[in-house]
C-alpha cells in the first residue's frame, strides 16, 4: 500500500506499487484533471507537482511516490485564483483544454523556481504539446502570470468554479479525510452494491 500526500491530504493507495501515478490519481483517487495523453512522457498532459517539481505522472510509479507530496491541477488552486490559471484565461491561451492542466502545472513550477522568466526560459520550461497551437499566447500568459505573482498586475478573468470545495471533497474520494476505523466486513446482512 503506497502512502503519499495528494493535494495536502494523506492518501493510501491499495494498488500495485508499480502502477503509474497517473492511473492511481485518475482511477484510484478520481482526480481526472491529470490527463492521459501519450503514456510515454512526450506530451506533458499528465504533469503533476511531486515535491514541488513538475513531473510526468505517466513515468513515475506509486512506489517512487511513497512518502512524497503530490499536487494535481485540482489541488493547485481550488478557486482558480492561481496566477497561471488567471493569466491563461485572460490571454485566451486555452482552446480545447486537454493540455491545459499539464501546462498550468509546468508553468506553476517554473514561476516558483524563477519568478521572472524570460521568453526563452518559458519555452524551455514548458515541454508540453498543444494540438491547438496556443504557444504564442501561452508565452504571453506565463509572462503575465509572473507579473501577477510578483504583484505588479492584477487579473480578474476566471470565474469561480461551480462547486464549493466542501462539496467537491464529498464527490472526490481522495479529497475526503481517510476513515479512522476499519470498514465493516461485507457479507450476510449487507445490501448489494449500487451500480
Amino acid at each position: 500500500m503506497a502512502r503519499l500526500t495528494v493535494n495536502d491530504r494523506p492518501v493510501e493507495f491499495d494498488m500495485d506499487p508499480q502502477t503509474p501515478l497517473l492511473w492511481a490519481l485518475r482511477d484510484g483517487a478520481n482526480l481526472t484533471g491529470t490527463k492521459y495523453g501519450c503514456g510515454n512522457g512526450d506530451c506533458g498532459a499528465c504533469m503533476v507537482l511531486v515535491d514541488g517539481a513538475a513531473l510526468r505522472a505517466c513515468l513515475i510509479t506509486l512506489a517512487e511516490c511513497e512518502g512524497r507530496y503530490v499536487t494535481t491541477i485540482e489541488g493547485l488552486s481550488r478557486d482558480r485564483s492561481h496566477p497561471v490559471q488567471q493569466a491563461m484565461v485572460a490571454e485566451q491561451a486555452i482552446q480545447c483544454g486537454f493540455c491545459t492542466p499539464g501546462i498550468v502545472i509546468a508553468a506553476a513550477a517554473l514561476l516558483k523556481a524563477n519568478p521572472s522568466p524570460g521568453e526563452a526560459e518559458i519555452k524551455v520550461a514548458i515541454p508540453n504539446l498543444c494540438r491547438c497551437g496556443v504557444y504564442p499566447r501561452l508565452v504571453r500568459a506565463i509572462d503575465r502570470a509572473a507579473r501577477v505573482a510578483r504583484r505588479e498586475e492584477t487579473i480578474s478573468a476566471a470565474p469561480a468554479p461551480g462547486i464549493p470545495a466542501s462539496a467537491a471533497a464529498r464527490k472526490v474520494p481522495a479529497l475526503a479525510p481517510a476513515p479512522t476505523s476499519a470498514p465493516a466486513p461485507s457479507g450476510a446482512g449487507s445490501a448489494p452494491p449500487k451500480n
